[in-house]
């Protein structure tokens, strides 16, 4: 899927707003002597923009409108060095909330049904643009933020709430609670658009078959106005994104070259149309692939794969380098293991050790179980790790983000 004519005139109109600004890819385009682009080989040879970029310009650099254009600023949520400050215009800002009422729309969400809305307000994008989407729809928004399970599930009966927008995380802590408390009887929720944290098949089944709901995968990124630039259909075919504001590429992370669609990179996104700080190229180091062919839906927006991970996730274990998607895929193969894991990576005497916590319930004998997984993790990684089984509910839940990697050897 290479980049077609119109998107080349709108990232010729970026790349304008850019050099004027003098930004810090203003300044890499000029260093360049690149003002226009007229081919798709001429896009591909632009420069890469990367979240150190973003960072070195904290805390306005990366505004590319005049200031007294700029009616919002957002955050992104990571905890590491300078936050990365994203400037917004009102053109912006009504753009995200199309592209989120979209997304709704592609989960067969209506005016009707009322949207319980669970993730962070502030400077995350997460709150805010699901409320923003919920207004453009014209559906009813319960803007509960997140946290105070009682109050979530009580506000989830007397309002009738019909959708849930959260993390996975909190989507199965919710789902436990309901079930813990014997209150399924008593909800109304139909559909669940969950986002901000890759989730394996059995997390979604759990949450799905507990719930009774629907459930769609939501995407985006702050630096890229924040979720709701993509979404599965009812087909569950992958993440149809919007082309029409957005460009999509996936390259080889290694030599940084485009690769066939179909084949799995990562993921590289242009905004075409954004004002407050359009970025070119930008890597997102989230993992997937373009999946080639129409939808069944009949939508020619084209699709990306579920997120399989990030190129940042990699854990190098005596010598060997793993991701956690990969201890995922071997947990699914036990029905007898909950969805719910954690891997703890030690330094002892000399050696690197991993350690990973399973959750099962009491009907299986949790030494044999642990055997089982690890033998199959060793053929799948190439070393034995300790496997250690334990009760259901053990494990810790997370009204935000489940943190499932500890790597206690740099504490």
């Amino acid at each position: 899927m290479r980049i077609s004519d119109t998107q080349i005139q709108q990232v010729n109109s970026r790349i304008d707003a850019l050099i004027k600004a003098g930004n810090f890819y203003g300044k890499k385009l000029k260093e360049a002597g690149i003002t226009s682009i007229a081919t798709a080989d001429d896009f591909e040879a632009l420069p890469f923009s990367e979240k150190s970029d973003l960072r070195e310009a904290y805390p306005l650099g990366l505004m590319t409108a005049p200031e007294e254009e700029i009616v919002r600023i957002h955050s992104s949520s990571g905890t590491t060095g300078l936050p990365v400050i994203i400037p917004y215009t009102k053109k912006d800002v009504e753009d995200w909330a199309i592209m989120f009422a979209r997304c709704f729309e592609f989960a067969g969400i209506t005016k009707k049904d009322r949207i319980q809305i669970t993730p962070g307000y502030g400077l995350w994008t997460a709150g805010i643009g699901f409320q923003a989407g919920c207004e453009r729809l014209g559906a009813m928004a319960i803007p509960m933020g997140p946290g105070n399970t009682e109050k979530q599930l009580q506000m989830m009966q007397d309002m009738g709430s019909t959708v849930l927008c959260s993390t996975s995380s909190y989507a199965l802590l919710l789902s436990e609670e309901i079930e813990k408390r014997g209150l399924k009887n008593k909800i109304k929720l139909k559909k669940g658009v969950i986002g901000s944290e890759r989730w394996s098949d059995k997390m979604r089944n759990t949450i799905s078959e507990s719930l009774g709901i629907e459930l769609y995968d939501i995407y985006g990124l702050t630096e890229i106005y924040g979720p709701g630039i993509g979404i599965n259909c009812k087909y569950n075919t992958g993440m149809h994104c919007w082309d029409d504001y957005l460009y999509i590429e996936i390259i080889d992370p290694k030599t940084l070259k485009p690769v066939p669609d179909g084949e799995y990179g990562e993921i590289v996104i242009t905004t075409l149309v954004k004002e407050g700080a359009p970025l070119i190229r930008y890597r997102t180091h989230d993992l997937s692939r373009i999946i080639p062919g129409d939808c069944p839906c009949g939508c020619k927006y084209p699709r990306i794969d579920t997120i399989m991970g990030r190129t940042d996730d990699m854990m190098k274990i005596k010598g060997v380098n793993v991701f956690p998607a990969q201890i995922e895929e071997v947990l699914q193969s036990f029905p007898e293991a909950s969805s719910e894991y954690q891997i703890r990576i030690s330094h002892l005497d000399g050696k690197d050790t991993m350690r990973i916590y399973v959750e099962t319930d009491g009907t299986v004998d949790f030494q044999d179980l642990a055997e089982r997984i690890a033998v199959r993790v060793k053929s799948k990684i190439g070393f034995t790790p300790i496997v250690k089984v334990v009760e259901n509910g053990l494990l810790p839940r997370s009204e935000k983000k489940t943190k499932r990697v500890i790597d206690e050897r740099y504490d």
